[in-house]
């Protein structure tokens, strides 16, 4: 699929709302003078698009990864900073519905957030 554009069929509001979260909560946790990154990389095997915010902040320790997923959870290193705990379940539900499926990694240091579209919501 070489020169393939990324594009995915969904709702356009609930993609820029999730990708929104996703730069806020970069923002928020993201010291002063440490970079923030938005890459949407095309089709590749296994995916139609794959939408990515990674940052360098405190990042989220592996075994708490499931669990800031769900609705009102914030790490204990969070909960001086504003905020309610629904940002990445929101970004969550938002992948599900659009069958996507959301990854979060160690950016080494900080967060990497992933959108991976399958082939099927390829326009």
């Amino acid at each position: 699929m070489s020169g393939a554009k990324p594009t995915v069929r969904g709702n356009g509001q609930l993609l820029a709302q999730a990708v929104s979260n996703l730069l806020d909560n970069a923002i928020k946790y993201t010291p002063e003078g440490g970079t923030i990154s938005l890459v949407l990389e095309g089709p590749a095997p296994g995916r139609a698009a794959c939408i990515s915010v990674a940052d360098s902040g405190p990042g989220i320790p592996a075994e708490m990864r499931d669990k800031v997923l769900q609705r009102f959870v914030r790490l204990d290193t969070a909960r001086a900073s504003p905020g309610n705990g629904l940002g990445l379940s929101l970004v969550d539900a938002v992948a599900t519905l659009h069958g996507a499926r959301l990854e979060l990694d160690d950016n080494a240091p900080g967060l990497r957030v992933s959108l991976v579209f399958p082939p099927e919501a390829r326009r």
